[in-house]
């Protein structure tokens, strides 16, 4: 049976893997604000989109 790299008997083996997997994730972070941003720069915030659709009912 295989052991998983955080069973690792020694600690710095399962320390390493938790540090590269918390890097790993905040890459990822950064990534989806960095989209968030892009998103928000090109389409506008929640409060924007909520009163151009409110003036598209009103001209109706």
């Amino acid at each position: 049976m295989n052991k998983t790299y955080t069973e690792e008997e020694n600690p710095e083996v399962a320390a390493n893997t938790l540090i590269c997997l918390i890097h790993q994730a905040n890459y990822l972070l950064d990534q989806q604000l960095r989209q968030l941003e892009k998103q928000f720069l090109e389409e506008g915030g929640f409060t924007e989109k909520l009163y151009q659709t409110r003036q598209q009912v009103r001209k109706k």
